[in-house]
């Protein structure tokens, strides 16, 4: 119908799946700043999109459902989870981070 083939479609699950993953990470873990939304946006889309072929099949696995999904969906699922588990541990190392460097006395004083 449109001529896009099978690699283009999972190219586009893959896109979708972690764009929906770091949007609905958003709803539990705000960002502080326009900065830390940004990296933890564009860490969770390059998550998404390396890790989200290999975490679709995984996670299939363990739940018993990878005979039941298509390709698309799994890279979809996959795609989303990994964004969402990776939006959500920039967050918090970033406020990790952050709280160390607050309670670090100064140093030559």
């Amino acid at each position: 119908m449109t001529g896009l083939s099978e690699a283009a479609w999972l190219w586009v699950a893959k896109m979708i799946g972690a764009v929906a993953g770091s949007a609905i990470s958003l709803a539990y873990l705000l960002p502080n700043g326009r900065r830390e939304a940004a990296v933890r946006f564009g860490v969770g889309v390059a998550c998404g999109f390396v890790f989200g072929g290999t975490a679709g099949i995984k996670i299939a696995d363990e739940l018993g459902i990878a005979d039941a999904l298509g390709a698309g969906e799994m890279v979809l699922m996959g795609s989303a989870a990994a964004s969402l588990c990776a939006w959500s541990a920039i967050g918090f190392l970033m406020r990790w981070f952050s709280a160390q460097a607050r309670r670090k006395p100064e140093v030559g004083r």
